[in-house]
């Protein structure tokens, strides 16, 4: 028994279908994990530089902060994911402290954020 092909038509809706599933689905991630606006990359980026004690620019190397700390991973080498960065600054790494008792949820958010926007470029 032979199957009949589908028309080119039926396949051109087929493939539209696809596209706008996809699009929706990638343009959904986006939303979800958004784009940070500048402001919070504006206090990550303090954060990283000023407030966080030690200094992130201390130990870690971050070509956009101008930080070129060797103690701790050249970040621009390691491009951590967000949650990656969370975990290390709420339970710190090898001879990184824990950052939970200095800084608040705001700039803990806001310093990953920064990092990871600034590894991904």
């Amino acid at each position: 028994m032979q199957i009949p092909a589908p028309s080119a038509r039926k396949l051109s809706k087929t493939w539209s279908g696809l596209a706008l599933l996809l699009f929706g689905f990638t343009t959904s991630l986006a939303m979800a994990g958004g784009e940070p606006d500048a402001a919070k990359l504006e206090k990550g980026k303090t954060v990283f530089l000023e407030e966080a004690v030690p200094s992130c620019a201390v130990c870690h190397a971050l070509q956009d902060a101008d930080a070129t700390g060797t103690i701790g991973p050249d970040l621009d080498a390691t491009r951590p994911t967000y949650e990656q960065l969370r975990a290390a600054l709420r339970d710190g790494v090898g001879v990184m402290p824990s950052f939970t008792d200095t800084l608040n949820e705001e700039a803990l958010d806001a310093v990953s954020a920064y990092v990871v926007h600034a590894t991904q470029k």
